[in-house]
């Protein structure tokens, strides 16, 4: 039995819905398994700015860092996205929790559960057994360099910059997972191009020899953003930079079937975050038809690793897959031939998933 005490970060668009089913799920859990989980709310995103101007107030900041673990929904709205001479924008506060919570380890398991073979458009006979770990550096790259304009603004640059140090972290994480699975690992970069792929390249060399039952191979992202469509079950462990990582994570969504299945976890020294990759999709926002599966396993991913909680991640994980193999599917994950009866809307498959925990 155990006290925690969680942070629900609902943000904007869908990850108000998403969230909401996520907590109802943790809840469950802390029923069924005897713990007590305390929960306070924060804003950040398009929602922070409306109501206070920032993307991320201090508040929000501070209630994050006192907390055993972040359940998050997404942020960004097509306002902004439609105005690229905005000075502030939801990303910001999502870039600046990441620097200031020191999260520079992003996980996203990529696992496609059975029943999902048709839910993609790879044939599934490429796709069965696929089951990757994505480790994607999350505080460096370009998205932190120095930015900005030039030449009265004609000109626009962004500067990549990674050091040894943050290189090593990630990669020794990434190794570490790889002995736990398949003791295989990627390394993703562009080093016949790019400086600071160069460094990333020399860096896990130098390291590789500490980890002689770990295969280590090199590609680069381009081969890479092939091999992943072509054959998904070569991969086991794969750790690449931010905007690679960023990439080719949202294409291996389609190795799961749709976005809504992809859960992801940012860690580092401290608070961990645990959000979907789907972004706020503001085009559904409000229907109710949002797929909250990426959330409940993103709770799932909380509770093992910031509560080393495996056997309720587990329960969580099992209820998710008995739903599938019921049936139940939300319209992004439905095919042809899928009953309209059904094809559930976002509360109504976290009431299924509810049933089976």
């Amino acid at each position: 039995m155990a006290t925690k005490h969680i942070l629900i970060v609902p943000g904007d668009g869908i990850g108000q819905e998403v969230t909401a089913v996520g907590k109802k799920v943790l809840d469950k859990i802390a029923a069924r398994f005897g713990h007590t989980f305390t929960y306070d709310e924060a804003l950040v995103g398009h929602a922070a700015i409306e109501a206070t101007g920032n993307p991320l107030p201090d508040e929000s900041l501070a209630k994050m860092r006192a907390s055993d673990a972040v359940l998050f929904g997404a942020v960004g709205h097509p306002k902004y996205d439609n105005d690229p001479s905005a000075k502030v924008r939801p990303e910001q506060g999502l870039l600046r929790m990441r620097k200031e919570l020191g999260l520079y380890a992003n996980l996203r398991p990529i696992k496609l559960f059975d029943e999902l073979l048709d839910a993609s458009s790879i044939k599934p006979e490429i796709l069965k057994g696929a089951d990757i770990l994505f480790f994607r550096e999350l505080t460096g790259d370009i998205y932190f360099g120095e930015k900005g304009r030039k030449n009265d603004g004609d000109t626009a640059f962004d500067i990549a910059e990674y050091s040894h140090f943050e290189v090593e972290r990630i990669a020794r994480k990434a190794f570490e997972a790889a002995r736990t699975r398949r003791k295989k690992l990627c390394s993703v970069d562009k080093a016949n191009v790019i400086e600071t792929s160069r460094l990333w390249r020399e860096v896990i060399q130098k390291i590789a020899p500490e980890y002689p039952d770990v295969e280590v191979e090199h590609q680069f992202v381009d081969a890479t953003a092939m091999l992943l469509i072509k054959d998904p079950r070569r991969f086991d462990v794969v750790v690449t930079a931010n905007l690679f990582g960023d990439i080719l994570t949202d294409e291996a969504s389609q190795i799961a079937g749709s976005m809504g299945m992809l859960a992801s976890a940012s860690i580092g020294d401290g608070t961990g975050v645990y959000e979907p990759i789907h972004g706020s999709a503001h085009d559904i926002t409000g229907k109710g038809v949002a797929n909250p599966l990426a959330s409940i396993l993103s709770a799932a991913l909380l509770l093992d690793i910031s509560f080393g909680m495996k056997e309720e991640s587990n329960a969580v994980i099992h209820a998710v897959d008995q739903v599938l193999k019921a049936g139940f599917r939300t319209r992004d994950i439905a095919n042809p031939q899928t009953p309209a009866h059904m094809i559930k809307g976002t509360d109504a498959i976290g009431e299924e998933v509810l049933k089976h925990l």
